[in-house]
């Protein structure tokens, strides 16, 4: 597969070494280095802690993976680097602390190191490229279809609003990083036209309508808060493969938010295990459980289909947990309350990152 890349920014010696490094690494894995493409797969953005700079990307399916070269990597890392991945509006940071070792940070608050040695930069692109490979499934289409007597909802969507309450007494469901106001206005629009960010909370859960449909939580917004039907909880239908969007219906009379980017994941399961009736996502471990293999990012096809296909494999797909890698947990179940009892008290609030 030839897929294009292209740099953007300056940088001092340092950050043109790995740069540099990069670059070579990512032409013999079977990337094409494109520097006039204006909508390449993977922009290399060379930015610094001074002036954290953009790649303002004019393609959903750019991945950006900002350079930053720093000193030390500080006692509070994701704390301290996230606000600049942030502010470069970039899917990945690697903050690289030259001669020593580069560490990744992620939109999902993962943070993992690759030392400076032997192979160096191929273990990096290794890192890089499940990611900047990865197809999006973000795309929302919106029908204004959805039954009157839905419009309030129903005795399922209060059940998904308990589970939601339920979580976030565990505090499983955080607001870490207040994105609204770490990027001014114009940033913030851009980042949530591109992937439905909104800043709130992590995580998701859902619950199976009928045959074909599903609840589901809306992205970013308070799981200890979902009211209203088509901002809060939304009805998924369908996925559109030629699109490549997740299809729902809403209430006529409202401004819908987008699904949680998680919709594709559910989907799939919902549509392969019959007996599977809820679904919840969070960022939190359990010890022995089988997980995916690479890190995709969130709301991509391949780590649905990663997902999918350890649950197909569970001794009983409708009761399963599966660990996401550097990421959390999708724990299917016959109800919310099912999932509920079963993972109460088991939890690890931080995640293994490897």
């Amino acid at each position: 597969m030839s897929l294009s890349f292209a740099l953007h920014g300056e940088a001092g010696p340092n950050l043109a070494r790995l740069a540099d490094g990069l670059k070579k690494a990512l032409e013999e894995r079977g990337y094409q280095y494109a520097p006039d493409d204006p909508a390449p797969r993977l922009v290399l953005n060379l930015t610094s802690t001074q002036d954290p700079r953009p790649y303002r990307r004019r393609a959903q399916a750019t991945f950006v993976l900002s350079l930053l070269e720093v000193k030390e990597i500080p006692a509070e890392p994701v704390q301290a680097m996230y606000p600049y991945l942030v502010r470069t509006l970039s899917n990945l940071l690697l903050a690289y602390v030259p001669g020593k070792e580069a560490h990744f940070f992620t939109l999902d608050l993962g943070h993992y190191a690759e030392p400076e040695g032997p192979q160096f930069f191929e273990r990096l692109v290794e890192r890089i490229h499940p990611m900047a490979s990865a197809t999006l499934v973000v795309k929302n289409r919106f029908e204004p279809d959805l039954e009157p007597e839905l419009w309030e909802g129903d005795e399922l969507t209060r059940e998904l609003a308990e589970a939601g309450r339920i979580l976030d007494s565990w505090n499983l469901l955080p607001a870490p990083f207040p994105i609204d106001k770490i990027l001014p206005p114009e940033d913030f629009r851009h980042v949530q036209r591109l992937y439905g960010i909104g800043g709130l909370s992590y995580g998701n859960l859902s619950v199976r309508k009928d045959a074909q449909r599903f609840w589901m939580s809306a992205s970013g917004v308070d799981k200890g808060n979902l009211r209203v039907i088509g901002r809060d909880i939304l009805l998924v239908k369908d996925y559109d493969p030629k699109e490549n969007c997740i299809v729902l219906s809403v209430p006529p009379n409202i401004t819908p938010r987008r699904v949680s980017v998680d919709a594709i994941e559910h989907w799939m399961i919902y549509r392969e295990h019959p007996e599977v009736g809820a679904i919840i996502h969070v960022h939190a471990w359990m010890d022995g459980v089988p997980s995916t293999e690479a890190h995709y990012p969130c709301g991509t096809y391949e780590l649905a289909k990663s997902v999918a296909d350890l649950i197909r494999k569970a001794p009983d797909p409708a009761r399963a947990v599966v660990g996401l890698k550097n990421h959390g947990l999708t724990i299917t179940g016959r109800s919310l309350r099912d999932i509920l009892e079963r993972i109460e008290g088991k939890l690890i609030r931080q995640v293994p990152m490897s």
